[in-house]
């Protein structure tokens, strides 16, 4: 059996390979009333920003410690009114019997970790991005140069795992390699006491999967358009012997606006924390037989854990993104990992024109030679995958240009 890294958290998938105890179309749960901000919002100013008690309270919901009622209950006492006792939170959380002491112990050196890790010499930290099991991403402003970056910060509870710092310094030697328009550009890899921290371009904008999530599929033209840019950068990694191994919605960034609005979009990919090097022998025999990738997205050859994952793996989980977009539908749905998984190895998977009928079938022909079971059937490379996605686009500009025209000329 291979060794997968999906984590199982419930009774249904969502596109991280997480589990939810129903159906969600979104692994943020945002605006929820488990969320431990909107809790914090919701008392009205009683926790500042910046106190203590804030990120204790935050971190003792995101661990599920304490229910949403101990938690404000405590603060409560804490904070309001004639009975407010002016005792820090932790120790009404533990006079409450909502945490254990030993709890709140490793809450507090958390609270130490992450405040550490929001201080890196030449940047000032503006926000966090978003959280990992390993890692924290802030947005920043690099002080000598005035701009916006986005700094991904390992603390030190991380630095004891090998295999995590290995795979931290991993994504950074790569993304040194790589310099393209469609890519989000790394800047540089420190560390600050015992922060790893990695440096990289800050790209307005919102990901593929948000956009699913909020406004439905894509338009043939957009995702024609924007899986040309990804394949654009897919080519460019595999020129300089990389494969990314977790092409998906949510590592693919439209830079500019959301699609039809009228700006100038940009898809660019994120993201090289699964990133190999072809030709690293030792990283081919560590990972032979492990399941590396998102459940959704990935290739028949990373569900087996072959030692050979190229470019077609890549076009793969490209295709497999590309469905997902133009229909709105993963390409293969399931209750758990491992189902999702076996149909990516054995299931017949289905034509996106036939779930959308608009959809020109001469494109959806290019789409199932992407999503091919076997490597062999698919485009070997993504410098041939080029030549029909830019053929294609070529098509749908003379057709825009048609509809356009009209039966009896150009519209007025």
């Amino acid at each position: 059996m291979s060794e997968h890294t999906s984590k199982l958290e419930g009774s249904s998938i969502d596109d991280t390979g997480h589990l939810h105890t129903a159906p969600e179309d979104s692994s943020t749960l945002s605006g929820s009333s488990s969320d431990p901000d909107e809790m914090l919002i919701d008392l009205e100013g009683m926790v500042d920003e910046g106190d203590t008690d804030r990120w204790l309270a935050r971190l003792v919901l995101d661990h599920k410690l304490a229910t949403r009622d101990e938690v404000k209950k405590a603060i409560k006492k804490a904070r309001g009114g004639l009975l407010s006792s002016k005792r820090p939170l932790g120790e009404l959380l533990v006079q409450l019997q909502a945490v254990t002491p030993n709890q709140l112990s490793r809450i507090m050196r958390e609270i130490d970790d992450e405040r550490a890790g929001r201080t890196i010499p030449g940047f000032r930290m503006l926000g966090e991005l978003g959280k990992g099991t390993s890692a924290t991403v802030y947005r920043a402003r690099q002080l000598n140069l005035d701009r916006v970056v986005a700094i991904k910060v390992l603390p030190p509870k991380s630095l004891g795992s090998k295999r995590i710092v290995e795979a931290f310094y991993e994504e950074g030697r790569a993304a040194a390699q790589l310099n393209h328009p469609n890519m989000v550009q790394a800047y540089d890899v420190g560390s600050h006491g015992e922060f790893l921290y990695f440096v990289m371009e800050y790209v307005e904008g919102r990901n593929v999967h948000e956009l699913l999530r909020d406004r439905g599929p894509f338009t043939e033209r957009e995702g024609l358009e924007f899986v040309l840019g990804i394949a654009q950068a897919l080519e460019h990694a595999h020129s300089k012997g990389l494969v990314h191994r977790d092409v998906k919605p949510k590592n693919i960034i439209i830079a500019g606006g959301d699609p039809g609005a009228g700006g100038s979009e940009l898809a660019k990919l994120a993201d090289l924390g699964l990133a190999r090097f072809i030709s690293d022998e030792a990283a081919r025999k560590r990972d032979l037989g492990r399941t590396l990738g998102t459940p959704y997205y990935i290739s028949p050859e990373q569900v087996r854990g072959d030692a050979d994952v190229g470019a077609p793996s890549d076009i793969y989980s490209l295709g497999a993104t590309w469905h997902h977009m133009v229909t709105g539908h993963p390409l293969f749905n399931g209750t758990s990992a491992q189902e999702v998984m076996d149909q990516h190895l054995q299931a017949e998977p289905p034509r996106a024109d036939s779930i959308d009928p608009s959809l020109d079938p001469g494109i959806c022909d290019v789409l199932m030679k992407m999503i091919a079971k076997q490597p062999e059937d698919r485009y070997a490379d993504c410098a041939t995958l080029l030549t029909d996605l830019r053929a294609w686009k070529s098509v749908l500009v003379l057709k825009a240009g048609e509809q356009e025209r009209g039966p009896d000329g150009p519209r007025p």
